[in-house]
C-alpha cells in the first residue's frame, strides 16, 4: 500500500500541469522512496518494460503530432534509456478505451526508469509537446520474469502490446494462471521472436490493467498471425487492450 501510494503521488506530480514546475529532485526522491522498500531483483538478463499510450485530440495539427513523436524518440539520447520507439499505432482494440500513439522504452533497472521520468529533458517534452495535444494517457511498467534477446527492438519490427485487467474477484491462483497462459503463447506462435510478460508495478496511470505483454515479430505482416491468448482465461478478465505498433525505421535523435 505504501509503495502504491508513493508511486501514485509521483505519477500525479509528474504529469499534472501544476506540478511540472515543481522541483525535479523532489519528484525523483519520492519515486525512489516508493521502490526502496521493494527488491528490484534485476540481473543482466532482465529489463524494465515501459509502455505509454496516448490519445491525441482529434483536431490537433499533424505538425504538432510529428513534433511530439520526434521529441519522444529524441529522449533515446538520455543515458538511462536502453531502447525507445514512439509513433502512431497501427491498430488498437479494447471494449472501453481508444488510443492513437505509443511509446515503448526499456531500461536496465527501476532506478533508470525513475531517473528518466524525473529528467528535465523528459519533463520538458511531456510539458511542452505531450500534454497540450493529448486528451488521455495510460502507462504500464513491468519486469519480465525471463528476458532474452536484444534489448533494442530492431527497426522495422512490429509489436503487439497487450494489457489485461483482472476481475476484482480474481485471486492469486487465477492471476498466476493468466500469467502462465500468456507466457506460453510464444510456443503457439512461432512468428514471435521475443515475448515479455509481467505484472505492472506502477498502477497510478495504468487504468486498472495489471498485466502487460510485448510480443515482437519480424514485421507488420506477421501481426496477422497472432491471436490473443485470452480464450482459456477469459473468465478471469474484465478487459483486454491490445495495440499493434511498427517500430520506426528511423528514429530522431534530436531533443
Amino acid at each position: 500500500m505504501l509503495i502504491a501510494k508513493a508511486a501514485a503521488q509521483y505519477r500525479s506530480q509528474l504529469l499534472s500541469p501544476r506540478a511540472l514546475s515543481l522541483s525535479q529532485a523532489a519528484a525523483s526522491s519520492a519515486f525512489r522512496r516508493c521502490y526502496s522498500t521493494a527488491p528490484i531483483g534485476m540481473s543482466t538478463s532482465q529489463i524494465v518494460e515501459h509502455v505509454v499510450l496516448f490519445k491525441v485530440k482529434p483536431d490537433v495539427e499533424a505538425a504538432k503530432v510529428n513534433d511530439m513523436i520526434g521529441k519522444l524518440n529524441g529522449l533515446g539520447s538520455l543515458p538511462q534509456v536502453a531502447h525507445i520507439a514512439a509513433g502512431a499505432l497501427l491498430r488498437a482494440r479494447s471494449s472501453s478505451l481508444s488510443f492513437t500513439h505509443m511509446l515503448h522504452c526499456r531500461y536496465r533497472s527501476k532506478s533508470d526508469l525513475a531517473d528518466y521520468s524525473a529528467h528535465p529533458d523528459h519533463v520538458a517534452v511531456v510539458k511542452g509537446y505531450v500534454l497540450p495535444i493529448c486528451e488521455d494517457i495510460m502507462a504500464v511498467d513491468w519486469i519480465p520474469d525471463c528476458f532474452s534477446g536484444p534489448i533494442k527492438v530492431p527497426a522495422g519490427s512490429a509489436i503487439r502490446a497487450t494489457f489485461l485487467k483482472l476481475k476484482e474477484s480474481v485471486g492469486e491462483n487465477e492471476k498466476n494462471e493468466v500469467l502462465r497462459v500468456n507466457k506460453g503463447i510464444k510456443e503457439k506462435f512461432p512468428s514471435i521472436e521475443q515475448l515479455c510478460v509481467g505484472e505492472n508495478f506502477s498502477p497510478a496511470r495504468a487504468k486498472g490493467y495489471s498485466i502487460g505483454s510485448i510480443a515482437v515479430v519480424r514485421g507488420v505482416s506477421e501481426l496477422e498471425t497472432l491471436n490473443e491468448a485470452k480464450d482459456t482465461v477469459e473468465e478471469f478478465l474484465d478487459d483486454v487492450l491490445a495495440v499493434d505498433f511498427a517500430v520506426p525505421a528511423e528514429q530522431s535523435a534530436n531533443l
